[in-house]
């Protein structure tokens, strides 16, 4: 797993979003059990008020940030 991934789900299941922030590409794709949510502040509000999730099935960096998060859900 690639280490901004690594720190992305540490970051999740501490719900510290500060640290998770700059991880996530501004125009993310985030699809978990076929719901797909765009947009990085869109995410963390999603996540906010989601139990912790672990690593994703598949994922996509982009300028060294999370791009797509795919997980099956």
């Amino acid at each position: 797993m690639d280490q901004v991934v690594s720190d992305a789900v540490a970051a999740i299941e501490s719900r510290d979003w500060a640290v998770l922030k700059p991880l996530l590409h501004p125009y993310l794709h985030w699809t978990d059990g076929g719901v797909t949510i765009r947009g990085r502040v869109n995410v963390l509000a999603r996540l906010a008020n989601a139990p912790a999730a672990g690593p994703p099935d598949s994922c996509e960096l982009r300028d060294g940030q999370i791009y797509r998060w795919t997980t099956a859900g």
